[in-house]
């Protein structure tokens, strides 16, 4: 930082020092507002264009220094000035303010900022020569962000100082308005029971739905520049038309038909998504089946002596399309027709935000509707990885057409999906490597999670490859090799089939959203707000398209609010709830969740205790054979308000349907101890803890205070 610059921060900083040493913000409180009114009103009387030159210079000074006050000298403008004068005043006043304060940070960070944060300031950059004038009048109508922090963050973008001026100037008028008007009023307060005028009480009202008003404000501001070049029907064929029908889809399309609007669904490939298809049914299907295998290896473990099976992996894979059937008509054409939704099975493609084309084996049509709910799912993650085209890899979607088990399997990607199908795989018989470049498996869980599951697999005979890199893949002699690096080491490591488990893309191209410029987010799924909205406020999306969970339940949680702020938004909008998100990973044994964990919890900054419970001490864990895992609970420090729980064991998921429900209505742990669990079950797993962290918070003091009670009783 060059000489000037250090001189302007030991000037700023000295009189801020000065503003606070000398007493100067004792001033700017309305008990001296008031204590010096008549004064104040007299000089002003006297010397008017001093008066205005002296609030002026101390209203600036104030704003650009960013000094706190400015709420109160814009009341006290309404008060000395009046509404008009006192308006016009302040609203330069301020806007001068506002433009030093922004000018002082541009000089004094944007250069340090912009060396140490270059590519993420490039991007704001980028965006504040879109939409920056745009965005900062947002800003200034409605403040997310107290105006002093917006001077300075805007002043280390490169807008333009009289874009700034101007927009500032425009878009703090509104509000300078009403809070002089509220200091008309209250240079009118001479008793408590002033407080009752209609004046006053009409002055509070404005403020109070000012921020309304605005909101809207500027939402009409938006909408009518990104609607500018589309032309809107006269009417619409539907109220909703959603694209794909996987559980985001086919929740929406329900929730649509139940209050009778008119819904059209549109689904290219299969009805039920990935979830029916691909992922959530064949998957546990197959988990099942190699659980029972595991199981019957084990029987001496129950005390049968011996129990063999004979299967043909062929047949078990033809047992999960049997599943798949069994379940499809709940997701069918049949049913949802039934359910009064109109079900095409073609490609759609938006052509405008109020019209989507659809092209079906015979025709192609567009069908005009008022909102557009977008449910297009995602698709495996495949690596760039060099050689991967020449090895015929898996993925969860061609997974589900073997019929011969592979000898020697790679599993790539230690997350839920990777383990889930590693240990299934190496049941049925396959020898699992399992390779994760991260330095351990299930990465979002607890080390200790991770912990249970790496001595689990390797009880298993999995191959547990951490910190391993997939470089490159090979064919060497005949023979298919996964060439990896780990700590600079090249290994090579021989396979027969390869599956991909590295997460999922968002399925965003191919049906308009690039011709229509709905954004997308940094993770490449389609960029929404609270309320399922993309940039174009009728067009909503969920799902894995959107995220951010990809899960089968929170499409469809996310799927009500679409359709209900698609259908009443204009009314009543609903910002989606993701307090209480709950997951599982159907390894053996289980690992489910809600809420933060202990790395989450120490990342955020947020302090907890913990209340652990293994369940090697339950009777029924101990009787069934399963006594492993735990059931970890964090609570606020000295409350038994519940943070999150973290469970591993059998029957996890459903386990933690108690603690989800605690969470989302507020049950803490003493009123989960006080109910009576049904012995002996699992779920005494969850009263137990509740006792442990009861245990860790008894009042010692009352009971010594009981014991020498009973001690006296004994004589």
């Amino acid at each position: 930082m060059n000489f000037s610059r250090v001189a302007l921060l030991a000037f700023i900083t000295g009189l801020i020092v000065a503003f606070f040493a000398f007493g100067l913000h004792n001033y700017l409180t309305l008990e001296a507002l008031k204590a010096q009114q008549d004064a104040i009103g007299s000089y002003r009387s006297t010397h008017p264009v001093m008066a205005v030159a002296i609030y002026a210079s101390i209203y600036i000074a104030v704003t650009g220094l960013s000094l706190p006050g400015a709420t109160l000298l814009t009341l006290a403008g309404g008060a000395v000035f009046g509404l008009l004068w006192g308006t016009l005043i302040v609203s330069f006043a301020s806007s001068i303010g506002a433009t030093l304060a922004f000018l002082a940070a541009r000089f004094l960070f944007r250069d340090v900022v912009k060396a140490r944060f270059g590519e993420r300031l490039q991007a704001i950059d980028a965006g504040v020569a879109k939409d920056g004038a745009l965005y900062l009048f947002t800003l200034r109508l409605v403040p997310a962000f107290p105006f002093f922090v917006i001077n300075l963050a805007m002043g280390l973008t490169k807008l333009k100082t009289q874009t700034f001026y101007w927009v500032s100037q425009l878009g703090m008028l509104a509000g300078t308005l009403v809070y002089v008007n509220a200091g008309t009023q209250l240079s009118q307060l001479e008793s408590l029971s002033g407080i009752l005028s209609p004046g006053l009480i009409g002055s509070f009202v404005l403020l109070g739905i000012f921020p309304l008003i605005a909101n809207k404000i500027v939402e009409a501001i938006q909408a009518n520049k990104i609607y500018a070049q589309w032309p809107k029907p006269a009417r619409f064929d539907s109220n909703i038309v959603v694209i794909g029908a996987g559980s985001g889809g086919l929740v929406t399309s329900y929730i649509a038909a139940a209050v009778k609007a008119k819904v059209t669904l549109i689904e290219k490939h299969h009805m039920g998504g990935d979830c029916l298809n691909t992922g959530c049914v064949p998957s546990k299907a197959l988990i099942r089946s190699a659980k029972l295998l595991a199981q019957i290896r084990n029987a001496s473990d129950f005390g049968i002596k011996k129990a063999d099976a004979e299967f043909d992996f062929a047949d078990v894979m033809n047992r999960v399309q049997t599943i798949i059937l069994t379940v499809e008509p709940h997701d069918s054409v049949q049913r949802y027709s039934d359910l009064g939704v109109e079900v095409i099975e073609g490609e759609a493609k938006i052509i405008s935000p109020w019209e989507v084309q659809v092209t079906t084996a015979g025709e192609t049509r567009t069908i005009t509707t008022r909102s557009i709910v977008i449910a297009a799912g995602a698709r495996p993650l495949i690596p760039p990885i060099p050689g991967i085209e020449d090895i015929a890899y898996l993925t969860s979607d061609n997974l589900w057409a073997l019929r011969e088990l592979p000898k020697r399997l790679v599993v790539l990607g230690g997350g839920p999906i990777g383990c889930e199908l590693a240990q299934s795989f190496a049941r049925f018989g396959s020898k699992v490597v399992l390779v994760e470049m991260l330095p351990r498996l299930l990465i979002r869980e607890d080390s200790d999670v991770a912990d249970i599951v790496i001595a689990k697999f390797r009880q298993e005979d999995i191959e547990v490859l951490v910190e391993h890199t997939a470089k490159q893949f090979i064919i060497d002699n005949g023979e298919k090799i996964l060439l990896a690096e780990h700590q600079g080491q090249q290994v090579r490591i021989a396979f027969d089939q390869v599956l991909l488990a590295l997460g999922r893309v968002a399925n965003t191209q191919g049906y308009g959203l690039e011709e229509l410029g709905v954004e997308l987010s940094p993770k490449r799924t389609i960029a929404i707000n609270a309320f399922q909205q993309t940039n174009y406020p009728n067009i909503f999306a969920v799902g894995d398209v959107s995220g951010p969970f990809q899960f089968t339940h929170t499409a469809a949680h996310q799927a009500w609010y679409a359709a209900v702020n698609a259908l009443f938004g204009g009314f009543k909008k609903f910002r989606t709830d993701y307090s209480v998100i709950p997951w599982a990973t159907f390894i053996d044994p289980e690992v489910a969740r809600v809420g933060l964990n202990e790395q989450d919890a120490a990342e955020q900054g947020i302090a907890y205790e913990v209340s652990t419970y293994h369940l090697d001490d339950l009777d029924r864990a101990i009787t069934d054979g399963v006594a492993q895992g735990f059931v970890k609970v964090l609570t606020q420090p000295g409350k038994d308000r519940i943070l999150g729980v973290t469970i591993v064991g059998e029957h996890a998921g459903e386990l933690l349907a108690e603690f989800v429900l605690a969470m989302k209505h507020h049950i803490g742990l003493n009123k989960l101890l006080g109910t009576i669990h049904i012995y002996p079950t699992m779920a005494e797993a969850n009263k137990y803890v509740a006792g442990v962290w009861k245990r860790n918070h008894a009042p010692e003091g009352l009971l010594r205070c009981v014991g020498h009670f009973h001690a006296w009783r004994r004589g």
